[in-house]
């Protein structure tokens, strides 16, 4: 028996060996997983395929890239998601901006100046946002009507962001920084190597008609405001005159006093704006008013 035990033990071994290192164009066999391991992600979807193999250049460049080279639009669209959520928790000060409804991929936006040389100025603009996000190059931001500024194109309105982003580095810069950057060059005038020379000469040899040509950007810039958008999208920001039976109510709650905490009665629950409908858990349960025409 011992002789038999000795030779089956050594049997074992070498089989064992064997499957180890395999054959010729052999695959290992991979071990089996125990049922109560490590957690383990979700499976993908049958209609969500990774991508392994691009089909054409471009493809072929987004893989490089990194971006698509696993999850596709998948990965773009938690990317951009988490790059609005971002932009909402900033609370950046004079700035609006959502994204297009046609478009992941296009924001439109609108920034208001409170004070300095372009004071009262309302700006409409579009945030270009390259498709193989955040590998590519940083976004673009191309104003609805050019202003006049040494750091925007005259002629197509675009913004120079390359200048405080040379190099986009993902996980680092965010589209939150690119929006507060737009703000920033309306109260830091930058004359360095500018889009517009007629704006930095002017800015550096004779400020009083410098302002002056700002004073009229301003104002034609205000004075399009109530045009059609000129993106045909529904969620293009747009502005409307004043409308009293629509906007008064509105004006009055946005001014209303809000009661301090030590006044508001213990025991009573204070709701904000929400979508939830109360006593339930559901996003979007709450029904919604009907629009006034």
């Amino acid at each position: 028996m011992s002789a038999f035990w000795s030779m089956s033990m050594n049997a074992g071994r070498k089989r064992s060996e064997n499957e180890e290192q395999g054959g010729p164009g052999e695959q290992k066999a991979s071990p089996a997983r125990p049922p109560f391991g490590k957690k383990q992600l979700p499976s993908i979807p049958k209609n969500a395929v990774p991508v392994t193999k691009a089909s054409s250049p471009a493809l072929s460049t987004q893989a490089a890239n990194g971006t698509h080279a696993s999850y596709g639009p998948f990965y773009l669209e938690y990317s951009l998601l988490a790059e609005f959520t971002l932009v909402i928790k900033q609370k950046l000060p004079g700035i609006y901006v959502q994204p297009s409804y046609r478009s992941a991929l296009m924001w439109f936006g609108v920034i208001f100046i409170r004070h300095g040389l372009y004071q009262d100025g309302v700006f409409k603009f579009t945030v270009y946002i390259p498709d193989n996000y955040p590998d590519g190059e940083c976004p673009k931001v191309v104003f609805d009507i050019p202003v006049f500024h040494p750091l925007v194109d005259p002629v197509s309105g675009e913004l120079d962001v390359r200048r405080a982003f040379t190099k986009w580095r993902r996980n680092h810069n965010h589209i939150w920084q690119v929006l507060m950057y737009a703000r920033t060059i309306f109260y830091k005038i930058n004359t360095m190597e500018p889009l517009n020379p007629e704006a930095a000469v002017l800015y550096d040899q004779d400020i009083q008609l410098f302002k002056s040509k700002v004073v009229d950007s301003v104002k034609l810039c205000n004075s399009h405001l109530f045009d059609q958008p000129k993106i045909d999208d529904p969620y293009a920001i747009s502005f409307s005159p004043w409308n009293p039976t629509v906007h008064d109510e509105a004006k009055e709650k946005m001014f209303t006093h809000k009661r301090r905490p030590e006044d508001q009665p213990k025991g009573l629950q204070v709701s904000g704006l929400s979508w939830v409908k109360p006593g339930s858990t559901l996003p979007f349960s709450k029904e919604e008013y009907p629009l006034q025409t």
